[in-house]
């Protein structure tokens, strides 16, 4: 098998990145926001009674002590007391209630 490799300023580029640099780098050049250029989850945390997650795939458990959300990299665990989904659409939902944990679960496969 024949391999052909660019230099760019000094580095090696291409074959060598993987998807998550490469996205980092198209996003850095273009000046967009590494969400939309690569898909990523934003969280966003209020206190210890409010999360916001936007860019997610779906709601995989819902309990008043557990919320479950599936995400392009894994899952996010959160866990509290008299948890509530205030509103979930196909872009962001908010989770109110007492959280007490916060977890990232990674679920992507390492290539």
């Amino acid at each position: 098998m024949c391999r052909t490799y660019t230099l760019y300023k000094g580095r090696m580029c291409g074959i060598f990145m993987d998807r998550g640099q490469i996205g980092e780098r198209l996003a850095s050049a273009a000046s967009m926001p590494k969400d939309v250029v690569m898909g990523a989850t934003v969280v966003t945390v209020l206190g210890d009674f409010e999360v916001c997650i936007g860019n997610y795939r779906g709601i995989t458990e819902y309990t008043e002590e557990l919320v479950r959300v599936q995400t392009k990299g894994g899952q996010i665990r959160l866990t509290g007391r008299q948890l509530q989904v205030e509103y979930y659409t196909n872009d962001e939902m908010k989770v109110t209630g007492k959280i007490l944990t916060l977890e990232f679960i990674n679920g992507r496969k390492e290539e």
